[in-house]
């Protein structure tokens, strides 16, 4: 056994003995769709280990956001760094338990087997949106927002005009084109990995691409503040990183 599995059982044996006495639990998680791949395949490995449950609700960050300063119940929230430290001083998190999980950059997705333009340079980038037929993105997702005011400063307020398609969370832009709604689709590049219809044709060119850094947090008043608290560490551990990048991540 090489050096780096070694220190990869001693860590999750050591963990399980930091985790055994403490009583199983249901630990309500609300995380961004940019990290679900992610935390999906982590899941069974904490849970077996620890010996809690994990209940998941995923969506777009800021309304998950939004439903947590409005009282939805949770003991971990997943979302982007901004958003967890607004919680924290509001009250809903615990601004000591703030741990960095990956860091995540947009991307350009088109239906497999479809043509992949361009998007190299700015220039190509923008010289695909105005060919495209149809183009798409969740509206109320960090990275919409940011495209929503992204392509005016690009110069293509008008080339977009009754081109661009604002998704709802429920229909991600990866979905979309995988289901041939509309010719290009823009999102997280760890929401286009799982959708075995569509492509990933690349980032964002360097120049405008938003890197976006999600970090969990410990609700304040959760019940089960052990078993959070040990998730947390465990997102953070060797063989969660390496799931995180397969899913088109970076550990953080």
């Amino acid at each position: 056994m090489s050096d780096k599995k070694s220190a990869a059982a001693l860590g999750l044996v050591m963990f399980l003995a930091a985790n055994l006495s403490a009583a199983a639990a249901d630990i309500a998680v609300v995380a961004s769709n940019a990290v679900k791949s992610a935390l999906e395949d982590i899941a069974p490995a904490f849970e077996k280990a620890s010996g809690h449950k994990l209940i998941f609700t995923f969506g777009a960050a800021i309304p998950l956001q939004a439903g947590i300063e409005k009282g939805a119940p949770f003991d971990v929230a997943v979302l982007t760094g901004g958003g967890i430290d607004d919680l924290a001083k509001k009250g809903f998190t615990s601004a000591a338990t703030r741990t960095a999980i990956a860091n995540s950059g947009v991307g350009v997705a088109v239906k497999k087997g479809a043509a992949k333009p361009d998007i190299s340079t700015v220039e190509a980038f923008k010289a695909a949106l105005v060919a495209a037929k149809s183009i798409a993105y969740v509206e109320q997702g960090g990275s919409g927002v940011y495209l929503t005011a992204l392509l005016p400063k690009l110069g293509l307020a008008e080339a977009m005009k009754g081109k661009v398609k604002l998704l709802v969370p429920e229909n991600p832009a990866a979905h979309a084109v995988a289901n041939g709604e509309v010719e290009i689709g823009m999102t997280q590049i760890s929401e286009i990995l799982p959708y075995a219809g569509a492509e990933l044709v690349g980032p964002l060119p360097a120049d405008i691409q938003l890197t976006t850094r999600f970090v969990a947090a410990v609700a304040a008043n959760s019940g089960q503040a052990a078993g959070a608290a040990a998730l947390l560490k465990f997102l953070t551990s060797p063989a969660s990183a390496a799931v995180i990048k397969a899913k088109g991540l970076d550990p953080a």
